[in-house]
Parts: C-alpha cells; structure tokens; sequence
C-alpha cells in the first residue's frame, strides 16, 4: 500500500493512540482528560457560530474518552453548546451532525445503549436528541429505536411532559415513513401523556400533532376540530400570539390550503414568520416561508393567472431556509411546492431537477408519504408535457402507495389526474 507522507503520520497517530489506550488506559484517560480541561477553558463560554463551537465539540470528544460522560453531558453538551432548552446549537445553527457526533461519544452501542455512567435521566436525554438529530438527517429507520427507547425512558421515571415530546416525534417519524396507523396511535398517546404533564405548549403541540395525522389520513373534519381546539388554548395561553405558529402553525397552513384558503394562510404564514424571525429559529423561518409560497401558487391557480414573481421568491427563501436549517425532513416539500410552481408556469426543466432531488432524498430516507407526492406530481407535470402513458405509470404507483398505506388526504388529487387521463 502506497502512503503520502500526511497519511503515514495519520496513520501512525492512530496507532499510537490506539497502542497507548490498551497499554496504558490511566495513561490514556489522564492524556484526553488534561486535554478536555484546556479546551473546555480556552473555548468560548457560549459560542455563537459552527466554528466557534469547534473546541467545544472537541472538549466533549476527550471528555468522553476520559471517562467524564455526565460531566461532559452536563457542564458541556447541555449547558454551553445546547444552551439548555434552546437547543442553540439545532434551532439557531441547524448543526445536527455536529450535535450527532458529540452525542456518540456518549453511548456504549450507538444508537441503543448509553454508557453506563449516565444518570437515568440523561440516558433517556441522549437517547431522544440522537433520535431527533437522526430524523433530522433522513436516517428515519435509525431514528424509530432510540426515539421509542427514550419514550419508554421516560414512561419509566415518570416523566411525562418528556415523554409527550418523545411520542409526539416518534408520531411525526412514522407519518414520514407512511406508517399512519402508527402515526396516528403514538399522536393520540402523547396527547395523554401532555395532558398528564399540565404543560400547556405540550398539551397545545400534541392536538395539533393529532390534528395533523388526521389530515394525512383523510380525517377531514377530525383534523378541523382538533386544530381549532389546540388554537383556542393557544390563545388562552398567550393572548398575544393567538394564532398556531412553528411547525404546529404550519400543518394548519397545509391544511387550510387543501381547503382553498390562500388569503388566511398569507395572513397566518406572515405572522408565524415574523416570530420565527425574532427568535431566529431556522427551521421555522423556511417553513413559513413554504406556506407564503404555497398560498401564492394556490391563488394563482385559482385564478389561472401567470403572477407569480412572489411565490417564486417565497419557495426559493424556503428552500435555501431548509438546507441552512439541516432539516432533510421537510427538504422534499419544499422542492415539491417549487417544482409544482415550475411546471404551473411551463419550466418543465427546474421542475424536474426539482421533483428528481426530492425523489433521491425521500428514496433515501425511507419517507413513504413524501414518495408518494413525488409520483403524484411526476404525473401532473408528465400530463403537463403530454407524456400521458409515463403520466398513468406515476398516477399507478401513487395510486398503490396511497391506498396501502392509508394516505386518503391525496383520494381527491388522485381523482383529479384520473379524469385527466381519460
């Protein structure tokens, strides 16, 4: 084997430390311990960008390796790169990789078992942020087991606001995947859970999670009542903010623009953003902008008119938005909202680039609902062009996929290109 001389140094550093770990362990632990003491000194106390976290995240590695997991887990991942429960480090710098990284020095077998020194608590912690950081990647399979594992956790310890938030990902996560029985079950358990714990926002996030499983599955009227519960103890709870905002806003968005009502969304999606924007949430910001985008396109089908300079900004601040934020949940969305914009204004070619990304990602990441949108709009925009029998081949598949799985939101979508068809 041919070696450059950086890679026999690499090399020989990784033997090194390898021969020194099982020859030496106190030497070892010692070495990474002196080193996770400087750099946790010398690092900014609360860094504010991805390379200032830098140090930190190294501080974590050797922390780890020294054997000071819950000092680790405490003094440093909880305290300074995750600012406590504003998750910094996620919502302000979308650096869930980093954050995966960091965690995996805290588990015995990645993504099953944390190492033994952990408090209870902070097993089911870690447990839940690798499965949130996993989801957020497109690792969907891999993030089922220690999201559920978490949830158990803290079912367990009894810690039930905790656990309303685990099974209310763990709904989201197998509603991506197409598992809407599923999806729909864990919804309705973290409403119990939420309500168990009297935290209002939980109680208000789980309905609107529950509302939002109904949608997917053609629940209609279900879904409607559900949400305007959750909005009304929204404005109970804060006056100021009477509307849903965040994620939970945006799935009342979706499903208002199924029924028509671009004007209420614009409205809406306006107010969301400038929340969003306030708090620099990022992921927040692209998703309200998906809807300001989505709720032009609706008017502009509605009133069959090619205004749609707007729209078209809105989608590609929501696109830009989703790959800054680091979220591969909501990227297939967004590429789909902006390739229907595409072909609605006859750029079949961006609408395929588009519609071909957002294939390769939901492929990808096993997400079986998004899968089924893609061939759906690979039927529009092949009608679209005039290619009816490669349009009747995706309208098939999504056909199939939407009945196996439940997904009856898109019954009448289905209907629609069929008649087209004939």
């Amino acid at each position: 084997m041919n070696l450059t001389p950086w890679m026999r140094i690499r090399w020989c550093g990784s033997t090194f430390r390898q021969q020194l770990k099982r020859g030496h362990p106190e030497a070892w632990r010692e070495a990474n311990n002196r080193l996770y003491e400087h750099l946790k000194c010398t690092a900014k106390e609360l860094p504010d960008t991805v390379e200032e976290m830098s140090p930190l995240y190294a501080a974590a590695a050797h922390g780890c390796a020294a054997g000071k997991h819950q000092t680790v887990v405490t003094e440093v991942y909880w305290r300074r790169i995750r600012r406590g429960k504003r998750a910094f480090n996620i919502h302000q710098l979308g650096a869930y990789g980093a954050d995966l990284a960091v965690l995996s020095g805290l588990f015995e077998i990645p993504w099953e078992q944390p190492v033994a020194g952990l408090k209870r608590v902070w097993k089911a912690f870690v447990l839940n942020d690798a499965g949130f950081d996993l989801r957020a990647l497109g690792r969907l399979k891999e993030a089922a087991q220690p999201t559920q594992a978490a949830l158990l956790a803290r079912i367990a310890i009894q810690d039930w606001k905790n656990a309303a938030q685990n099974a209310g990902n763990l709904s989201e996560l197998y509603l991506a995947i197409g598992d809407l029985p599923q999806a729909l079950t864990l919804a309705q358990q973290s409403i119990g859970l939420a309500d168990r714990s009297g935290e209002e926002f939980d109680r208000i996030a789980k309905r609107a999670t529950l509302a939002n499983a109904l949608h997917q599955m053609g629940r209609i009227k279900e879904a409607v009542v559900t949400f305007r519960e959750a909005e009304e103890m929204q404005k109970r709870r804060q006056p100021e903010y009477p509307l849903l905002y965040s994620v939970q806003g945006f799935w009342y968005c979706d499903l208002l623009l199924d029924q028509g009502q671009a004007q209420d969304v614009k409205e809406r999606a306006a107010r969301a953003l400038e929340i969003a924007n306030h708090n620099k949430w990022l992921l927040d910001i692209a998703l309200d902008n998906l809807s300001l985008g989505r709720a032009g396109l609706v008017e502009a089908e509605q009133a069959d008119v090619s205004g749609t300079t707007h729209a078209a900004e809105s989608f590609q601040r929501a696109v830009d938005g989703l790959r800054r934020a680091g979220d591969m949940s909501y990227l297939p969305l967004g590429l789909l909202a902006r390739g229907a914009l595409h072909r609605f204004t006859g750029d079949y070619a961006r609408a395929e680039r588009d519609l071909a990304e957002a294939i390769r990602i939901a492929t990808r990441s096993g997400m079986g609902l998004y899968l089924a949108d893609c061939h759906l709009e690979s039927a529009r925009l092949q009608l679209a062009q005039g290619n009816r029998d490669k349009a009747r081949e995706h309208w098939e598949t999504a056909k199939a996929m939407i009945e196996r799985i439940g997904y009856h939101r898109r019954d009448k979508e289905l209907d629609e290109i069929a008649h087209k068809l004939h």
